[in-house]
C-alpha cells in the first residue's frame, strides 16, 4: 500500500505535544469549509495546488461530490512549517448542513481548536451560530476565517472603506456570538482580535488570505490586495500570500496544544476523580499513563470491520493492548492502529496521548463511548449533548422480500455509524422506520441502501410527534395477571425546568445517583423525590417514591422496562412520550419469585402508566423548526406568501443592508416538504434560507384530532384512541 511521504514525519511529532493541534472546521452550508480545507491538504502535498478547491478532497463520498455538500466528517494529518520548526496538524472537516449537526457535535469532543468559516456576503447565518454554540460548549476556542472576501469585490463592488466596514462589523457580531455563548470566564479571553492576527479573511476558492501578522511578515497592504484581486492577479495573490499559510500560521499560534487544551477541557467533560491517576495522566496527556480515549466516529468497513475513530486523552494505543469499554463493561484487543489522511487509512505503530487515532478490533464499540485500558478504574466522559434530535420519519421496505436480512444488517450499519439515525420495526406492519434530522439527512440513509446494492421503497416523509400530558392523574393501581402483584402509580407533567435539565444533558440516565438528586433537588424537588429516580428514559422520569416494599430490588428491571415501553410509544398514538413523570407510589409483591417475572411485572406497571396518561389530559406535541430567510426586498412578499401558507409564525423581520430583508420564523416540520421548490420559485431563487430544529409545542385541539386519526390509522391502530378503563384491571 502506498505510504503517503509524510506518514513517519506524523509519526514523530505525533510524540511532540506543544507542536499537535487538533483542529475542525466549521461553518454553515455552503460558506467555504471543505474548498478550503482542500487548500491546506494541499499544503502538505497530499493533492495538487491546481486541484485545490475543485478536487474537495475530504468529500470523498459519491453522494458528497453530487450534491456539492460535506456530509459526513473526515480526518486529515497535516504538517506545517512555521520559523521555529514544524508542526502537526490533525484536521476535522464536518458538514455544514443542519441535518448533519449530529457530527459536529461529535467531532468536536475530539478537537481543542476550531477555525469558523464565515461566508463575507452572508455573514452569521443560523448554523454558524449553532456550530459556535456547541463548539463553546465542548470548550473548544475558535478563531475566525472572513471567507468569499472576492464576493464584495466582484458581486458587491464595494470601495476598500466599506470591505474594510464591513469585515469590522462581522468580527464584532461574532465576538458577541461568544460573549453570548462561551463559559463566562472565557468569553473575553477567547475574543477573536484583528491586530492579534485571530482573524483572517481571504479567498479560499482563489487560494488567497490575509491577516496583520502576515501582512508584516510579506510586507503587503490590505488595499494592494483588494488591487491585485480586483484586476485579475488572482495567481498572483495566491503565490505571495496563500490561504494555507495564514489560515495554518493562525492554528498555531492561536489554538492550544493538547497539553493546554487537556486541563481546560478535562474537568469539564470528565467526571472521574482528577486526582487517581488517570485523572493525572489526562490532564497533563501523559503518553505513558494508562490508556483513555473517546470515540467519536465509527465506519462500519468490509473488509476491516469496525473502524473506531477518536481522540486519545491519556497513554498510547497500540497494537494488541487489551481494552474496556466503559458504557458495556466489555473488553476486547486492539488489531490495528491507523491514522487518516482523508479517504486513506494509515497504518502506524503506536498513537500517542493528544492524537486522534483510527482502531480496528472493538467490535461493540458505540459512538460517544469512552475507552480505557484494561484493569483500570474510569468513568466514562459526559455524554454528548446533541443540538438537535431525529424528527422526520420513513418507513421503507425492500422490493424483493428475500433482501429484507440485508436490509435490516444496513440499517443496523447506518444507525450504528450514524447516532442521530434511529431504526424501528413497526411489529403491526411490518414496516421498517428510519427517523433523522431532516429530509437532506434521510436523503443520505436512501442513498446508502441503494449503494449497498438493495431496492427500496420508501414513504413520503412523516413527522414523529411528541405525546404529553397537562393535567394530574392517578394513583391508579395495576394488578399483574396472576393478581398476586400490585403497583399504585400516577402521573403528571415535569416541571418545564427539569424538562430543559433533560434536554441539556444535566440530568441523564446514566449519571451518579448522587449527582443527580443534588441536580433535581436544584430545580425544586424534594429530597425524596430526587433520591427516588429509577429511570430516565427520552424526556420522561419514573420516581420511586415506595417505603420498605419487600422485594423491590428484584424487579426494579421489570419495573424500568414498563417504563421505557410506555415512553417510547404513548398510549394516544403510540409516538415517543416527552415531558412526563411517572411515580410509584406504592406496591405489594409476592414473595415466591415464580410469580413475579417479567411477563407478570411489566403488563402490571405499563397498564396503570397508559391509564394514567389518558386521564391526564394528554395532548400531542409537534416539533417547528426554526427558519430563517434573507430576501432582496423586492421579493419579500413572496417569502412571507410561502411562510404563511405552510403555517409558519413570523417572529421578526430586519433589513440587513440597503437591499436585503431577513425574516426569522417558525414553522412546523409537517409543513416544511418541498420548502426549498417553493421557495425558489417564489423569490426566482434569489432567497437564502436555512432552518433549524427549535422545540416541541402543543398542535391546536382542532389539528390534534386530525393527527391523531392519520397516525393511528397509518399505523393499523384502531381509530378511537383507547380509554383508561381499557387498562384498569
Amino acid at each position: 500500500m502506498h505510504r503517503y511521504k509524510h506518514v513517519s514525519e506524523i509519526e514523530r511529532l505525533m510524540w511532540e505535544t506543544r507542536r499537535v493541534r487538533n483542529i475542525g472546521i466549521v461553518a454553515h452550508v455552503d460558506h467555504g469549509k471543505t474548498t478550503l480545507t482542500d487548500s491546506l491538504v494541499a499544503a502538505s502535498g497530499i493533492i495538487s495546488f491546481e486541484l485545490a478547491g475543485e478536487q474537495l478532497f475530504t468529500d470523498f463520498l459519491e453522494i458528497e461530490q453530487q450534491r456539492g455538500i460535506t456530509v459526513q466528517t473526515s480526518a486529515v494529518s497535516l504538517v506545517h512549517e512555521l520559523e521555529d520548526g514544524e508542526y502537526l496538524i490533525n484536521l476535522l472537516d464536518t458538514p455544514g448542513h443542519v441535518d448533519f449537526t449530529g457530527d459536529v457535535t461529535r467531532a468536536l469532543r475530539a478537537i481543542d481548536g476550531a477555525i469558523v468559516v464565515m461566508d463575507a456576503v452572508e455573514g452569521i447565518m443560523p448554523q454558524t451560530e449553532t456550530v459556535v454554540r456547541q463548539a463553546l460548549q465542548e470548550y473548544t476556542r475558535p478563531v475566525l476565517f472572513i471567507n468569499k472576501v472576492d464576493r464584495l469585490i466582484d458581486e458587491l463592488k464595494l470601495p476598500p472603506e466599506a470591505i474594510q466596514a464591513r469585515l469590522a462589523r462581522l468580527i464584532s457580531q461574532f465576538n458577541e456570538l461568544l460573549r453570548k455563548y462561551a463559559p463566562r470566564e472565557l468569553a473575553e479571553r477567547w475574543q477573536v482580535k484583528v491586530e492579534e492576527g485571530s482573524v483572517a479573511f481571504g479567498s479560499a476558492k482563489e487560494k488567497w488570505a490575509l491577516s496583520v501578522p502576515q501582512m508584516k511578515k510579506r510586507n503587503i497592504t490590505f488595499r494592494e490586495v483588494l488591487e491585485a484581486s480586483k484586476e485579475g492577479r488572482r495567481e498572483e495573490l495566491a503565490k505571495r500570500t496563500p490561504v494555507y499559510e495564514v489560515v495554518l500560521d493562525m492554528v498555531v499560534r492561536h489554538l492550544p496544544d493538547p497539553l493546554e487544551a487537556q486541563k481546560l477541557r478535562i474537568p469539564i467533560l470528565w467526571k472521574g476523580d482528577l486526582n487517581s491517576e488517570l485523572g493525572r495522566s489526562m490532564l497533563s496527556c501523559d503518553p505513558r499513563g494508562k490508556i483513555c480515549m473517546i470515540i467519536t466516529d465509527i465506519i462500519v468497513d468490509e473488509q476491516a470491520g469496525v473502524i473506531s475513530t477518536g481522540r486519545v486523552f491519556s497513554g498510547t494505543v497500540e497494537k494488541g493492548r487489551t481494552v474496556r469499554l466503559v458504557g458495556s463493561g466489555q473488553e476486547a484487543r486492539i488489531q490495528q492502529v491507523g491514522i487518516y489522511i482523508g479517504p486513506r487509512r494509515e497504518i502506524v505503530e503506536k498513537v500517542p496521548a493528544g492524537n486522534i487515532a483510527a482502531i480496528i478490533g472493538l467490535k461493540e464499540a458505540a459512538v460517544g463511548e469512552t475507552l480505557v485500558e484494561a484493569g483500570v478504574e474510569g468513568v466514562g466522559f459526559e455524554e454528548l449533548r446533541y443540538i438537535s434530535e431525529p424528527v422526520v420519519t420513513l418507513a421503507i421496505e425492500p422490493k424483493n422480500f428475500q433482501d429484507l436480512p440485508k436490509l435490516v444488517n444496513q440499517l443496523n450499519k447506518i444507525a450504528r455509524e450514524d447516532p442521530n439515525v434511529r431504526v424501528k420495526i413497526n411489529e403491526e406492519t411490518g414496516e421498517y422506520l428510519i427517523s433523522g434530522m431532516g429530509e437532506v439527512h434521510l436523503e443520505i440513509v436512501e442513498y446508502k441502501l441503494k449503494e449497498a446494492g438493495l431496492e427500496i421503497k420508501t414513504s413520503e416523509p412523516l413527522v414523529v410527534y411528541r405525546e404529553t400530558v397537562t393535567g394530574k392523574a392517578g394513583p391508579v393501581e395495576g394488578k399483574s395477571p396472576n393478581k398476586h402483584n400490585r403497583f399504585q402509580i400516577s402521573v403528571e407533567p415535569l416541571e418545564p425546568e427539569v424538562l430543559k435539565a433533560l434536554d441539556e444533558k444535566r440530568v441523564t440516565d446514566k449519571q451518579e445517583a448522587r449527582e443527580r438528586a443534588s441536580v433535581l433537588r436544584k430545580l425544586g424537588w424534594s429530597a425524596d423525590a430526587a433520591k427516588g429516580v429509577m429511570a430516565v428514559v427520552g424526556g420522561n422520569i419514573l420516581v420511586d417514591m415506595t417505603k420498605g416494599v419487600q422485594y423491590m430490588g428484584e424487579v426494579e428491571d421489570y419495573i424500568r422496562e414498563a417504563f421505557t415501553q410506555v415512553c417510547n410509544e404513548g398510549p394516544v398514538m403510540r409516538e415517543p412520550m416527552r415531558g412526563v413523570k411517572v411515580i410509584l407510589n406504592d406496591a405489594m409483591l409476592h414473595e415466591d419469585s415464580v410469580h413475579r417475572g417479567p411477563a407478570q411485572i411489566i403488563p402490571a406497571v405499563r397498564r396503570p402508566i397508559q391509564a394514567c396518561v389518558l386521564m391526564a389530559n394528554p395532548v400531542v406535541l409537534e416539533p417547528l423548526f426554526r427558519l430563517e430567510v434573507r430576501v432582496p426586498t423586492e421579493f419579500m412578499g413572496g417569502a412571507i406568501k410561502v411562510i404563511q401558507g405552510r403555517r409558519g409564525r413570523i417572529v421578526a423581520m430586519e433589513p440587513e443592508g440597503e437591499a436585503v430583508t431577513v425574516i426569522k420564523a417558525h414553522l412546523p416540520v409537517a409543513n416544511s416538504f418541498g420548502l426549498a421548490a417553493e421557495m425558489r420559485s417564489e423569490t426566482e431563487g434569489r432567497a437564502i434560507w436555512a432552518t433549524e430544529f427549535e422545540r416541541f409545542e402543543r398542535l391546536s385541539p382542532e389539528l390534534q384530532a386530525q393527527v391523531v386519526a392519520n397516525t393511528r390509522k397509518r399505523k393499523g391502530l384502531k381509530l378511537e384512541v383507547p380509554r383508561p378503563e381499557e387498562f384498569m384491571d
